[in-house]
């Protein structure tokens, strides 16, 4: 929370964190050669929250689709980010994270890692 002045009244700024899921490729993708990740951001505030990725350590914007902001009735905002790897770029990822970060504020991670998905 921060406070803004405007002349002189005070704003208040609310940030609240979204919560992140992130979930593997299907076990049906998984036979093919393709491996699509989709990252869940749910009930963050204010609307303009950033998802991004990562492969192992290094961010990535290829293959990255990013849904439009839906606001829930609560106030709150939903969000959704896909990745798209190749079968061989997924198993040997070692890991992948989502990332939702805002300016000012302390980025929220959510990571996977191929290795533990079930087969």
């Amino acid at each position: 929370m921060s406070w803004q002045h405007f002349g002189r009244t005070f704003l208040k700024s609310i940030f609240i964190r979204p919560t992140l899921t992130v979930l593997p490729p299907s076990k049906e993708e998984d036979k093919q050669s393709s491996a699509t990740v989709v990252c869940l951001a749910t009930g963050g505030f204010p609307s303009n929250w950033n998802l991004g990725w990562k492969v192992g350590s290094t961010s990535t914007s290829s293959g990255v689709s990013t849904s439009l902001e839906v606001l829930g009735t609560d106030g709150r905002y939903s969000w959704s980010s896909t990745l798209s790897l190749s079968a061989d770029q997924w198993k040997k990822a070692g890991s992948v994270s989502c990332e939702a970060s805002l300016s000012g504020q302390s980025p929220v991670i959510q990571s996977l890692d191929p290795d533990h998905c079930s087969e």
